[in-house]
């Protein structure tokens, strides 16, 4: 596909006078949030993609523009790149549901914005990957992950990858459901063993790695494995967050084939739990297999290619957790 004149569907009055623009696809979502307010801190222009407007608020907040479109739908692209000269993508799911595949998402998706990437002449495709993809992997959201990977490289722009493990920070998915875990039950249950390893990072350390290589040519090329300083088992991630929550709570470890024969009845605990004011977390036979699966990196990965010591998982709990009580 020919390189575009220049000229956008989307005003970019907003770009003039500032750096460089950056158009974001998932904007919205819980690490774009923490992303964007920090690029209008360095003083970048940016345009966030959003499925639907009334999700862009934080965007249009902080006065950067939006673009209506789906990444899944191609024809809803069209144009929304032009006059970025660098894509922060960011969109991925943990979950496949009504139809939304991690096919559709992470692969489709994905080859969807490379494609309108090139069209619109970025120098830069930035790609969030995860912390064990690989074609190899039994999780399909690893195997797409990295098949993702793959376009991006094959993609012939400048790139850089990022695989981080656990992400955590204010509203993210997974603390969110371990916290709805530990409030549940007079127990917390503990699918398997409970000891592989974990290597939770802040969302604001890893937005100050992905700020860093923004304007960072050695960058291209590259694909960073990210994690904070701790390898920590699934067991102390619940025995530190129920510490700083303020909970006493005993754990039971639950056989991982009962707690995947369960699922199908999550569907009529989350109904009985609604009905009594309690929220119970969704959760996959994938999901689950994750939780028997090293998910780790070299505990000094960060200091080493951004020279700066990520923050604990237990003073990143405290950050967000004590802060909204």
């Amino acid at each position: 596909m020919g390189m575009r004149k220049k000229g956008s569907s989307v005003s970019r009055k907003q770009s003039e006078g500032l750096k460089k623009m950056i158009f974001i696809a998932g904007g919205t979502g819980f690490i774009g949030k923490h992303l964007i307010r920090a690029l209008k801190e360095k003083g970048y222009a940016s345009r966030c993609l959003a499925r639907k407007r009334e999700r862009a608020a934080l965007c249009e907040e902080t006065g950067f523009e939006v673009a209506v479109g789906d990444i899944t739908d191609r024809e809803s692209l069209r144009r929304r790149l032009d006059g970025a000269e660098m894509v922060v993508h960011l969109v991925g799911i943990i979950e496949e549901r009504n139809g939304v595949t991690f096919e559709k998402v992470h692969v489709e998706g994905t080859a969807n914005l490379v494609d309108e990437a090139k069209a619109a002449g970025v120098k830069h495709f930035f790609y969030q990957s995860a912390l064990g993809a690989s074609p190899e992997s039994p999780a399909k959201y690893h195997r797409t992950k990295a098949e993702a990977e793959e376009i991006v490289k094959g993609s012939g722009l400048p790139f850089t990858i990022f695989r981080p493990s656990l992400v955590i920070g204010e509203k993210d998915g997974f603390t969110e459901k371990l916290k709805d875990l530990v409030r549940l039950a007079p127990v917390v249950a503990i699918p398997g063993s409970g000891n592989a390893r974990f290597q939770p990072i802040d969302v604001d350390d890893l937005v100050k790695c992905l700020l860093a290589i923004i304007d960072n040519k050695d960058a291209f090329g590259r694909t960073y494995e990210l994690g904070g300083p701790d390898h920590l088992t699934y067991n102390e991630l619940v025995a530190q967050l129920m510490d700083v929550m303020g909970v006493k709570k005993p754990l039971v470890h639950l056989p991982i084939v009962l707690a995947k024969a369960g699922i199908p009845f999550v569907g009529l605990a989350q109904s009985i739990g609604k009905f009594f004011g309690k929220e119970v977390p969704t959760v996959t036979a994938e999901q689950l297999s994750l939780l028997e699966q090293d998910n780790i990196c070299a505990p000094d990965a960060v200091e080493k290619s951004f020279k700066f010591r990520p923050i604990p998982y237990k003073d990143a709990l405290r950050k967000f957790i004590l802060s909204s009580r």
